[in-house]
């Protein structure tokens, strides 16, 4: 996760924050104020958590579930990565999708950091790799 992203997000949780406590006489507006500072708060600490939302080497692939628990997939538990592109409301978006026989984990750009067009690359690669290997 871009250091970048994190910052935001913590800036974001104390900007609206000090909205909150500075409206305190508007109780709807401290109500929707105090729960998105709360959330971007909340995405913020999972980002320190959890920066890196998947790892791999030759033998699979590590990724984050949950809010920031993680999970090992072998290479021939993933039963396929591919990208799911769509366009709604003029608004392109692309997710990374890891697949395995009993879940499916989606990542997006902020999420990864890098196009995840090179991700599914680079991860496709590795798995061809290690699953053309001789048992051993």
């Amino acid at each position: 996760m871009p250091p970048a992203h994190v910052a935001v997000k913590a800036g974001g949780a104390a900007v609206v924050a000090t909205l909150a406590a500075l409206s305190a006489d508007d109780r709807q507006f401290l109500l929707l104020a105090a729960v998105a500072a709360f959330g971007l708060a909340a995405l913020a600490l999972r980002d320190v958590l959890a920066p890196v939302r998947v790892a791999a080497d030759a033998e699979g692939v590590t990724v984050v579930r949950g809010y920031a628990g993680r999970r090992r997939l072998a290479w021939p538990e993933v039963t396929a990565i591919r990208v799911d592109e769509r366009r709604r409301l003029l608004m392109d978006t692309r997710l990374l999708e890891i697949e395995s026989a009993d879940d499916l984990f989606l990542f997006s750009f902020f999420d990864l950091g890098a196009d995840v067009h090179d991700v599914a690359d680079a991860l496709e690669r590795l798995r061809r790799h290690a699953l053309s290997r001789p048992e051993g």
